[in-house]
């Protein structure tokens, strides 16, 4: 079995859920070193798997001014510092079809963001690579979407797929979570996993002092969905954790403190095991009689 394979295996076996979990996007070595140091330590205390995410490139950017990251390159040096450093598994997305084969030599996930789930060549590229695909739901798209994006990637030849839903577009600069769509997108028949975080953000829905305009959100609700999340019995947790929200360059409003993450983790692994979301029910509606 190859290594994938064997991740895949160990991550569908987690219990109570496993968690993807690191900052937004690379801010610097010293501070992706630092944030994986501390996630690492609070997950192996509490003995749930961790695979650590954090971006290289943030091509989606509501501003071309925006800060996206140290490019590609040096953000592969990085991300394989932690992943040797600390001897955990590594998540990051890509954007394009060129660079899915060098991250698929350091990143043991490959994610695909989002607005690109439906992209058969970047699917396709993907797959190749034998990493283990995490594919994100678009926010524009019913559940049911994420069954033929997965089997797009079977049909390359890489049977190692996750689907991750992160809300859906209601009208302007909101995201609603439909609890109903982490039990549809297990018609894909792979690990379903949980942005707790993206899903709560507000695309282009806050004003900057200066003019212009960047994505807001709820952070305050991230423990709501969270809970929601892990009672319904989902696979995986993906959430975004900073040492500072405040001040992060990217997706402030919707980055979980660091100094909190212990205490919400043992909350959620506490309502998972009690919750038995997992189990599914074979329905019986046969009239009853005692």
């Amino acid at each position: 079995m190859d290594s994938s394979a064997v991740l895949l295996n160990q991550l569908k076996g987690a219990e109570p859920f496993f968690l993807l979990a690191g900052p937004n996007v690379i801010e610097s070595e010293d501070h992706v070193l630092r944030m994986a140091h501390h996630i690492n330590t609070i997950t192996t205390k509490l003995g749930l798997p961790l695979v650590f995410k954090s971006s290289f490139d943030k091509a989606n950017r509501t501003s071309s001014k925006s800060f996206r990251g140290p490019g590609m390159a040096e953000g592969l040096k990085i991300l394989e510092k932690v992943k040797v450093s600390y001897d955990i598994p590594i998540v990051t997305d890509v954007h394009e079809t060129i660079q899915c084969e060098q991250v698929g030599r350091v990143a043991d996930i490959i994610q695909i963001p989002a607005f690109l789930c439906r992209q058969t060549d970047l699917l396709v590229a993907a797959a190749k690579t034998g990493r283990i695909i995490n594919i994100k739901k678009g926010q524009f798209c019913a559940p049911s979407v994420m069954v033929n994006s997965a089997e797009k990637i079977r049909l390359a030849g890489n049977p190692n797929v996750m689907v991750c839903e992160r809300g859906t577009m209601f009208g302007y600069n909101d995201l609603i979570v439909d609890p109903r769509n982490l039990e549809w997108m297990r018609e894909a028949n792979c690990p379903v996993i949980a942005d707790v975080t993206h899903s709560l953000q507000q695309p282009a829905g806050r004003k900057l002092d200066g003019g212009g305009v960047a994505s807001g959100g709820l952070r305050e609700l991230i423990p709501c969905i969270a809970r929601t999340a892990v009672a319904v019995g989902v696979d995986g947790i993906f959430m975004e954790v900073h040492d500072n929200p405040l001040n992060a360059p990217v997706d402030g409003p919707t980055q979980w403190p660091l100094r909190h993450l212990e205490e919400l983790l043992e909350e959620l692994m506490a309502i998972a095991r009690v919750s038995k979301g997992k189990k599914r029910f074979n329905i019986d509606l046969t009239p009853y009689s005692d």
